[in-house]
């Protein structure tokens, strides 16, 4: 992909994303994060989508991917803590969910 239609492709996906359309966001975002995987946005973003269409197992590898790369990113440590209550394993959440609390002050 071009830069031009990578940025293209990337706002196409999160217009599909703010309609609702989590898989069409998804399969429009795993190209992008494809042709530029250190793209944090695009993968924070399709990590999202997998999560909303319930694609929990893609959720959490895209998370984990994100937070090996920037350990402080908050959002993807809460994400990847609800992703893993959704998947049933509350203990495997806690210290994600304990860690986004105490980079908020939530």
């Amino acid at each position: 992909m071009v830069i031009e239609n990578l940025a293209e492709e990337y706002e196409r996906g999160r217009l599909f994303f703010a309609a609702e359309d989590y898989i069409g966001a998804a399969r429009i975002l795993a190209g992008v994060v494809e042709a530029a995987p250190e793209n944090l946005a695009s993968r924070l973003l399709l990590a999202r989508a997998y999560y909303h269409s319930a694609q929990l197992g893609r959720a959490e590898a895209e998370l984990r991917l994100i937070l090996e790369r920037d350990p402080a990113e908050g959002y993807a440590c809460l994400l990847l803590g609800r992703t893993l209550q959704r998947q049933n394993r509350p203990k495997d959440a806690e210290p994600y969910l304990r860690l986004h609390a105490a980079m908020t002050g939530e």
